[in-house]
């Protein structure tokens, strides 16, 4: 009998020994943004009660590789930040570009003037200066060029910065004017010229162009700002013998990225761009808006475009919270589905069904997870900093940002939509490969990436008004966590040996 016992008893100890060997435990570090008042903050007690999930990381099947997070270095921006103070002013730019900010990692600003300009103007302004002897970037020293230099400064890991023209000099153009039109084909040689220029000059400066879009918004914007047309054949016909030349010749090793707005139309745009070898050879890849819906990321058009050129960048060039002005030290309005965009009022009676009512940060948690989870490699957001009106935006056109300023009085307001745009430009960097998951809450929305130094990020928006509980789960090892109700996360898995 004490023999059986003993049996019994080794017996029992091994069972245990061996779940105690097989239960792993994920090594995790957890970031919310809440309606409840999270701001980016380490969550570290989770509840698990309740009803529990399960998300799978499953690194072994890759996708595409990102190219960064960020948003955009616009004279509305900038002439806000020369009004700031000097704390202010750094305060800001850190938390966009600092260690202990948002470390964004991929950029946009305009070449000539845009909407969000104080006013309209050019490098070119001299008329049938077609050699452009006279170009000058003297209007980005006062604003642009300190923003974009002070940004350096604060990075540690750099940035990359995509340029877009909205318009040529009017000079140039079949209607002479600021808004709509078209580039004259005697001028095309002129305004590739204008691009290899405008590198030289930035250059000069100690400033690195990355990448072109060709032109922001080629379908125009019913010439309410300042714009300019092309359809998807003339676009080929500039980039394929004229642009993608002149660069070349000039030696500049720069990223041309065609298309630049909604994704409705993008099939018809790649069709084009990429029709042949020779049409496609100066494309390095599609740039896209998501002004088209307040919600809807048409996976179908992304996936197309991916199918289409999957060697090539698909980035998503702008997107802002448009038809608003901000509201000022209101979190609650921004968790709140209260925000319009322009096609609430504007949309065609067919397509008012893409335009309700909307939250802001439901908008960018919902369409950046949708666009990395469809081939989408990189994301810009728009203005960085605005003031109370929207603005300033010389044709009233106002907008919402991230961070909002009061210049007159000297204050900051940093919205929900900068934590949410920070859950993943911090935390999924340049050279993350996404790697995909398998869930069984439909109502979490997911995605996943694994960083180049082997780290795992997995970001979880909940939009629902009650906590979620899920089991998070890689190989062998397990760890639960817990959402809070109107909430965005970022669990960064630590890299492992056994990970």
């Amino acid at each position: 009998m004490k023999n059986f016992n003993h049996i019994y008893f080794m017996l029992i100890l091994i069972i245990t020994l061996n779940g105690c060997v097989v239960e792993q435990k994920l090594e995790v570090e957890v970031y919310e943004t809440s309606a409840t008042g999270h701001k980016l903050d380490s969550i570290t007690a989770f509840d698990t009660d309740g009803e529990t999930s399960q998300i799978r990381i499953l690194p072994e099947q890759k996708f595409q590789t990102i190219t960064g997070f960020g948003g955009s270095f616009t004279e509305a921006s900038a002439h806000l930040l020369n009004k700031m103070g000097k704390e202010n002013r750094e305060k800001i730019i850190n938390a966009y570009f600092g260690e202990d900010g948002a470390m964004y990692s991929l950029t946009r600003t305009h070449m000539n003037s845009c909407d969000f300009s104080v006013s309209n103007y050019s490098y070119a302004p001299v008329e049938g200066d077609t050699e452009l002897n006279n170009f000058s970037i003297d209007e980005d020293r006062d604003d642009i060029i300190p923003f974009i230099k002070e940004a350096m400064a604060a990075s540690k890991d750099g940035f990359k910065i995509l340029a877009s023209p909205w318009t040529a000099p009017p000079w140039m153009k079949d209607n002479k004017d600021w808004m709509g039109g078209k580039l004259l084909p005697e001028y095309y040689d002129t305004w590739a010229l204008f691009f290899s220029k405008y590198i030289d000059a930035y250059a000069l400066e100690g400033i690195d162009i990355w990448g072109f879009t060709v032109e922001n918004e080629p379908l125009g914007n019913d010439s309410n700002w300042e714009s300019m047309h092309f359809s998807p054949e003339e676009m080929t016909d500039f980039v394929q013998h004229y642009l993608g030349p002149k660069l070349e010749q000039d030696g500049h090793n720069v990223k041309v990225l065609g298309y630049d707005q909604n994704r409705e139309h993008l099939q018809e745009w790649v069709d084009e761009m990429f029709r042949t070898e020779a049409s496609s050879k100066y494309f390095d890849g599609t740039a896209i808006h998501w002004y088209a819906s307040t919600f809807e990321v048409f996976p179908e058009a992304l996936q197309y475009a991916h199918s289409k050129a999957p060697d090539k960048y698909l980035i998503q060039s702008e997107a802002c919270v448009d038809a608003d002005i901000p509201k000022w030290k209101d979190d609650n309005w921004y968790w709140s589905k209260e925000a319009t965009d322009w096609g609430w009022d504007w949309a065609p009676e067919d397509q008012k069904h893409l335009h309700p009512k909307y939250a802001p940060v439901n908008r960018y948690a919902r369409d950046i997870i949708g666009c990395l989870n469809n081939w989408v490699d990189g994301w810009i957001d728009w203005n960085m900093v605005l003031n109370k009106q929207g603005g300033p935006n010389w044709f009233e056109n106002w907008c919402v940002a991230p961070v909002i300023v009061d210049e007159e009085n000297d204050e900051v307001y940093f919205t929900p939509i900068y934590y949410t745009m920070a859950h993943f430009s911090k935390f999924i960097r340049p050279g993350a490969i996404r790697i995909g998951f398998e869930k069984t809450d439909d109502d979490l929305l997911v995605t996943t990436a694994e960083n180049p130094d082997g780290s795992i990020a997995v970001v979880v928006f909940n939009e629902g008004e009650s906590k979620k509980q899920f089991e998070l789960v890689l190989g062998e090892a397990t760890q639960g966590v817990s959402i809070n109700p109107k909430a965005i996360q970022t669990v960064i898995i630590k890299p492992t040996e056994t990970n």
